[in-house]
């Protein structure tokens, strides 16, 4: 199978090659330690005595984001250390920024070619090595084989489009996951498509998504709140007449829908102003023609100036930036999610941070935690754009139903966490 793999590899590689160079142009940074991606990572020192090496890779912002209390947890005994590796520019940049006091080491993934995949695990020499959500890269895993190191999924997760990918190839499938001795699922959901797929029932554990145990960000206080609307020139007269609905990591169509919601709810008398942040900044000059032609005052944030009057779209195309934003807002909508778009940004901030939220009927990727929400009541699926503004003239209209969505998403968030420490419990036991 591996030899396969192997063969199939290059000629696949070169067939994708141009899509990548475009998105390695147009994002931009890939050019930093570009020699981690063929192997050539920081030779590292052995491991201290009854010390284990625990490589951990997490594929982008989110996942880097979200093992931050992962590799808190597994380091807090002094019994493991942590190489930690990402696969995106952005992902690298932030794993630098966040993690370079916390962790042994930090790299790119290789490419999952034996020549690469190799040279890279001799060079870490890990003792043991963590997969995220849906990663399962058969090089990886195969020189794992080899070497008889224990793998671990965590927060595994398996989404319509890669679930129907794998049981395409359901013998594939099943050895790759026979390969790690556990796997930490992040729904109940999941855990029954991994079984499903050849997972040994008895490696599975539901823990729970790790994505809920990434700290919130500290709440502004209601002048620093205040501070913040009228910086983004939201500010009206009556500044309890005005509302705020964000767009939290939209994609291409749906900030034309909010515009168009946004019309609406306007047309109707009330005062209700549109915070965009599209989920890649990269798209700001196509936004900024569509806002051009939406006959409203906007501002763009990545001009470096201060909006010199009431605006009424705001555009966000910065990165970094989405959490302290989010708190600004009265009610969101969270991207990708609406058609023709599949699989859906999180929904975990802005719930945990009390914001109401409105979401597409396209949230594959966040399956689980959409559902728990929907049922719950902190937040609401819009099936298309009709039904968008439908359902932000309801919001923006019932300020007692935003109250009961914003407290009924705290109590979710505080009621869920703790899936970091579980996992971690559980890997250290393992290596014992």
């Amino acid at each position: 199978m591996i030899l396969l793999y192997r063969i199939i590899f290059l000629p696949a590689l070169v067939l994708a090659l141009p899509y990548y160079l475009f998105r390695m142009w147009r994002r931009g940074g890939y050019g930093k330690d570009f020699q981690h991606r063929l192997g050539r990572f920081r030779r590292l020192d052995t491991p201290r005595e009854n010390v284990k090496r625990v490589w951990l890779q997490a594929v982008s912002v989110g996942e880097v984001l979200a093992v931050g209390p992962l590799i808190d947890a597994l380091q807090a005994h002094g019994k493991v250390e942590i190489v930690l590796t990402t696969t995106t520019s952005t992902g690298y940049t932030e794993a630098l920024k966040r993690y370079a006091d916390r962790v042994q080491s930090i790299g790119i993934f290789p490419l999952d070619f034996w020549l690469c995949s190799r040279l890279a695990w001799k060079r870490i020499q890990p003792d043991a090595i963590i997969l995220t959500e849906g990663e399962l890269w058969p090089e990886h895993l195969h020189q794992a084989k080899l070497r008889e190191v224990p793998c671990y999924l965590v927060n595994a997760r398996m989404s319509d489009r890669s679930f129907k990918r794998y049981a395409k190839f359901s013998s594939f499938a099943c050895r790759l996951l026979d390969k790690f001795r556990m796997i930490y699922a992040a729904s109940d959901h999941d855990a029954h498509r991994l079984e499903r797929l050849g997972a040994d029932p008895e490696r599975i554990h539901m823990t729970g998504s790790i994505k809920l145990d990434v700290p919130l960000p500290t709440e502004l206080e209601e002048a620093t709140r205040e501070e913040l609307i009228n910086e983004l020139g939201f500010q009206a007269d009556d500044s309890a007449s005005s509302l705020v609905l964000l767009g939290s990591s939209t994609w291409p169509g749906e900030e034309t829908a909010l515009i168009e919601s946004l019309h609406a709810v306007r047309a109707k008398g009330t005062d209700l102003r549109l915070l965009l942040v599209p989920r890649h900044a990269e798209r700001g000059p196509s936004l900024k023609r569509l806002l051009q032609e939406c006959n409203l005052p906007w501002h763009q944030r990545s001009s470096g100036t201060k909006p010199e009057e009431q605006i009424i779209v705001y555009l966000a195309d910065t990165t970094g930036e989405l959490s302290r934003l989010t708190q600004v807002a009265d009610f969101a909508f969270v991207g990708k999610s609406l058609p023709p778009n599949e699989g859906g940004q999180t929904p975990i901030e802005a719930a945990g941070l009390g914001v109401p939220v409105l979401m597409g009927p396209n949230m594959n990727n966040f399956k689980a935690v959409a559902s728990s929400l929907v049922q719950i009541g902190a937040a609401e699926t819009v099936a298309d754009t009709a039904t968008l503004t439908e359902g932000v003239k309801a919001l923006a209209n019932d300020a007692k139903k935003r109250e009961r969505m914003s407290a009924i998403g705290r109590e979710w968030h505080r009621k869920n966490r703790g899936s970091c420490q579980r996992i971690a419990e559980s890997i250290l036991e393992s290596l014992a």
